[in-house]
């Protein structure tokens, strides 16, 4: 338990966590700040726990790096179903498991999403992305060409069968397309298409 930014921070480094709930309003250091701080080096699962519900405050925590929001007042049992969700996502994508050599590895141009060792590159680059992240880039790039909803993303990668958050999967796909610019995809709308009143197509390229 943590009181505080600084604090959990301080328990990040010295404890071995396999998932986090952040809550936003604290003294010293907000969870928006520790979260962005935990980012730079920690890629376990953070769930953004907060009295904001606005979308703005939304997209700011999973732009920072959060996987998950919850806003209060809350079901404790709806949230214990996204810790497990998350966690099972989390041992899944072999951040907490060892990998098969039956999975496989998927190529569009110069990305491979490598899912033997959990890896994103974009030509021999690595590109850092949250679990959640490679799971969205794992189920699109693994099935180029077939469109996928908001709802079908949802359940297939956050693992939970509540009504899909259109606002979550739609800020991971901006984030996601982000981080192929900055790695130097001239237009990763291109290839991790909107369809426009459907949902996400991944349009490979050989």
């Amino acid at each position: 338990t943590a009181f505080n930014g600084v604090e959990a921070l301080d328990i990040a480094k010295r404890e071995t966590l396999h998932l986090i709930i952040m809550d936003v309003m604290m003294p010293k250091m907000d969870g928006i700040q520790a979260t962005m701080k935990l980012r730079e080096e920690k890629n376990i699962p953070i769930i953004m726990l907060s009295a904001k519900s606005e979308d703005y405050d939304k997209i700011t925590g999973l732009n920072v790096g959060a996987d998950d929001y919850v806003t209060k007042p809350f079901n404790p049992l709806e949230l214990i179903a996204r810790v497990k969700s998350q966690l099972r996502r989390y041992v899944n994508l072999g951040s907490l498991a060892g990998t098969s050599a039956q999975l496989g590895v998927y190529k569009s141009g110069g990305l491979v999403v490598d899912d033997n060792e959990k890896s994103v590159t974009l030509d021999g680059e690595q590109v850092v992305v949250t679990p959640i992240e490679f799971g969205i880039l794992k189920l699109l790039t693994s099935n180029a060409g077939r469109v996928y909803s908001i709802e079908q993303i949802y359940e297939a990668v956050f693992g939970y069968d509540g009504t899909a958050d259109d606002t979550a999967v739609t800020q991971h796909i901006k984030n996601i397309r982000a981080k192929l610019r900055t790695a130097g995809v001239a237009a990763p709308e291109t290839v991790l298409k909107t369809i426009w009143g459907v949902g996400y197509q991944w349009k490979s390229e050989t």
